[in-house]
């Protein structure tokens, strides 16, 4: 399902636009930095989904680009049968961010949609758009090629938040095999969440603020859906689930509309805030992600705040685009990842079934796993939220507060090596400073864990019931 927010620059007490939200999927998650790379001419990339998928399909190969960009982004290994490893996006050279977020169609075009479609499914575009687009439009753009020649392979209808700091698009992709998807501008003055995702009125025609393809009103008219005298064209009502803004959405955004009204304005804590309430955000949200949406003096200065899982009860650190590489401990590994309950760290049947093999090397999987570290204290203080839950908020919110204090002389001291050549010694910079920010959190959140396992077993309250226990969350 996942959730995202956008935030204009013309809100925030900075004057940085933000793009914030998390995945909501069940499987493992992992954090990925993907290198610049050349691809040889002829080169392919297999997209769209299979047979065994919920809504079945089947794969196809479209041409690679000649060159994709340096990226960081979160990977997944299960939704709804759609092949692993899937993203919901991240952050590129370019300063393009991308979420990817639920948007459900209405229910014909559900019905609608060819059982052997083809075309890129919403991961494929999400992690296509972080690969290529040098603009937040040309994410746009390239959506809406790929939708017309190759066609679009979905699980019900999904949309993107594509941003970079001069604007931002939501991106609807509907269901039932006709290429319909529209897009609708955001810029400063915006604040607009997605879960799902929604487009209400549009012109008559594609302008500056809205983009959809030609046969857009013809196939609503062709339906019986809509006519022009039925008044002006609401996307929502005529190709989505009819409810436009649901409960979690409108709470969220004029909540901060509030905020922003504030003389201070929106505040970074307040970002965080908006993807780590307990009211929005709990065992489904499968990691955090906030994009400052600006364009520093070098593309290895781009960066992000990640949470290994929901921040409601883990802390959002920073990552730099110009670091070679990620932490062990927040790479894959095999806890709830799709498909590793039939494999093993033993190569003796490979010959006969390579599957048998697991995906994992042995040398990560014998490290510590951070999602699943963070998993075990989110479970643990959703068991007795007063006072435990509020103890570990307010200890990750310290952190969080500590860390970023640290932020500017750390890219300061990169940049400086920047401007005199001394690249490798930046990258040891941003590398050594956001590894040693990760293991200090994770020995801290090992160390809260088993107090808190202790505090609760020696009190009765540890939940042996086959009822978990969770937040009152409005979604």
């Amino acid at each position: 399902m996942s959730y995202g927010i956008y935030i204009g620059r013309h809100h925030t007490a900075d004057g940085v636009a933000y793009l914030a939200g998390y995945g909501d999927e069940p499987s493992s998650h992992w954090l990925e930095i993907n290198p610049r790379t050349e691809h040889p001419a002829g080169a392919n990339v297999t997209v769209g989904v299979t047979p065994q998928a919920d809504m079945p399909g089947h794969l196809i190969e479209i041409p690679q680009a000649p060159e994709t960009l340096r990226n960081m982004r979160v990977n997944y290994s299960y939704y709804l049968g759609v092949p692993a490893p899937l993203t919901n996006g991240g952050l590129n050279e370019c300063g393009v961010a991308v979420r990817d977020i639920w948007s459900t169609s209405r229910a014909e075009l559900i019905a609608m949609t060819p059982k052997d479609q083809t075309g890129p499914n919403y991961s494929d575009l999400a992690r296509i758009v972080v690969e290529r687009a040098r603009t937040a439009r040309e994410g746009v753009e390239l959506i809406s090629r790929l939708v017309a020649k190759h066609g679009y392979s979905t699980y019900g209808g999904n949309s993107h938040m594509i941003a970079d700091p001069d604007e931002a698009w939501v991106v609807i992709e509907f269901a039932g095999g006709c290429g319909l998807w529209c897009a609708e501008r955001l810029g400063p003055d915006s604040i607009r969440a997605s879960r799902p995702g929604y487009i209400g009125e549009i012109p008559d025609a594609p302008n500056a603020d809205f983009l959809f393809p030609p046969h857009f009103f013809d196939t609503a008219r062709e339906q019986g859906w809509w006519s022009p005298e039925l008044g002006p064209f609401n996307v929502n009502h005529v190709y989505g689930d009819g409810k436009h803004r649901w409960d979690g959405v409108a709470w969220i955004e004029d909540e901060m509309r509030a905020r922003a009204e504030r003389p201070e304005k929106i505040s970074l804590d307040d970002v965080f805030w908006s993807i780590s309430t307990g009211r929005l955000t709990g065992d489904t949200a499968g990691y955090g992600q906030v994009v400052p949406l600006i364009h520093p003096a070098h593309e290895a200065l781009r960066m992000m705040w990640h949470a290994p899982v929901g921040p409601v009860t883990a802390p959002l650190l920073p990552v730099f685009l110009g670091q070679n590489s990620v932490p062990p401990a927040w790479r894959q590994h095999r806890y709830l990842t799709t498909g590793e309950s039939h494999r093993f760290l033993d190569r003796r049947k490979q010959e006969k079934d390579p599957d048998t093999v697991s995906l994992v090397p042995q040398g990560i999987e014998t490290g510590t796993s951070a999602f699943h570290e963070f998993k075990r204290l989110m479970h643990l203080a959703f068991q007795d939220p007063e006072p435990i839950l509020n103890e570990v908020w307010t200890h990750w919110r310290a952190i969080e507060a500590n860390v970023n204090a640290r932020i500017p002389d750390t890219l300061r001291a990169a940049e400086r090596l920047l401007e005199v050549g001394e690249e490798a010694l930046a990258v040891q910079v941003l590398t050594e400073f956001t590894q040693a920010r990760m293991a200090e959190a994770l020995a801290d959140c090992m160390s809260i864990s088993a107090a808190t396992h202790a505090r609760l077993r020696a009190l009765g309250k540890l939940n042996m019931t086959n009822e978990p226990r969770m937040l009152d969350q409005i979604w």
